[in-house]
């Protein structure tokens, strides 16, 4: 909420405009009308280019701020924010609703530069990718671009947004694709370091290769996910649940095309015209207590579904909690034309 510090009106003055500037710290002015439309911003530049050109302190602001500006809404998500920023060369976007009304400010030091937190991810990224053929027969899954950018970027910047620092990532299949890639992760804000399979280890097996145990929760997920889940907001509900894993679900729902018929012994019981069945089903992030990392088997393929099944049988407390933002596991062909926005066309 900072960003209420720097609103302005365009009848107030230049000299209001630094002195806001001033305050905020955020470099950026945000003029909104009545209504709370942004209608411009302004800047220190745009406050000097105005005193250079003859304009006074006590001048109104607002033919001098830029009514051409660059802002989105709230769908978008840190990696293209961060993309627009640097396509740009601006540190600040601000967020806006259908109506152009403003509801937010994204800033440079925001994406890159939230608290740290202790906890570890660890991103399996080893996989062939066989169902995505030919794409992959020279690209590794997780480095299939979406909108210009690896979707194991997408996932690293999301993680690295909440302040995640230090991540893991197994590679099997090209994987000198992905560690020339991302090197040691300083350019993305993180350190990065290889869990290298000698053969497939499936989802879970990889985590035998961690060099040590971590001392907090730790995130695990797929590297083929297109997602904008709130990793706090896991991590927190995890830690307060008291959960041994945390499986993060989404809704699915299915819509049978056809009218149902009830029929037992040759009478029609009832109708149901195009129903429609809704399941919670396993998006591929988890967080998992440390402790768990003793039931991983070393240098065996084992998938980690067989380890939350574990803590079951054991009577050990499994979370789940919904993924309410978008979620795509990019698994089929369909389904990474979807997350590329060309639909469902061969």
């Amino acid at each position: 909420m900072r960003y209420q510090t720097c609103l302005l009106r365009q009848d107030q003055t230049l000299r209001d405009g630094l002195a806001s500037l001033d305050k905020s710290g955020l470099e950026i002015v945000l003029v909104v009308n009545e209504e709370r439309r942004l209608t411009g911003i302004l800047t220190d530049g745009d406050v000097r280019r105005a005193l250079l050109r003859g304009a006074g302190l006590e001048d109104r602001l607002g033919p001098h701020m830029q009514r051409d500006f660059t802002c989105v809404t709230q769908r978008a998500g840190r990696a293209e924010v961060l993309d627009l920023m640097q396509a740009r060369g601006i540190s600040q976007i601000p967020i806006v609703d259908e109506q152009q009304r403003l509801v937010g400010l994204h800033t440079l030091h925001d994406i890159l530069g939230a608290a740290q937190r202790p906890n570890w991810a660890v991103i399996m990224a080893g996989g062939r990718g066989e169902r995505l053929r030919p794409l992959t027969d020279t690209v590794p899954k997780p480095m299939l671009r979406i909108a210009g950018r690896p979707i194991l970027e997408r996932i690293i910047l999301h993680l690295v947004g909440f302040g995640i620092r230090r991540i893991f990532i197994s590679v099997n299949y090209m994987a000198e694709a992905i560690e020339g890639h991302f090197g040691d992760g300083r350019t993305l804000g993180c350190e990065i370091r290889y869990l290298r399979e000698d053969k497939p280890l499936g989802t879970g097996g990889a985590l035998s290769l961690l060099p040590e145990r971590p001392s907090h929760p730790f995130l695990v997920l797929n590297g083929d996910l297109l997602t904008q889940f709130d990793a706090g907001r896991m991590l927190a509900f995890h830690e307060e649940g008291g959960y041994r894993a945390t499986v993060a679900v989404h809704e699915y729902v299915h819509t049978v095309p056809y009218g149902v018929v009830e029929v037992n012994d040759g009478r029609i019981l009832g109708l149901r015209e195009k129903p429609a069945e809704m399941w919670h089903v396993n998006t591929g992030i988890y967080v998992l207590d440390p402790v768990l990392l003793e039931r991983v088997p070393k240098e065996t393929h084992f998938p980690l579904p067989a380890l939350v099944e574990e803590c079951l049988e054991k009577g050990e407390r499994v979370g789940a909690i919904r993924v309410e933002e978008d979620w795509i596991d990019v698994g089929h062909h369909h389904e990474l034309k979807r997350a590329r926005g060309e639909g469902d066309k061969p």
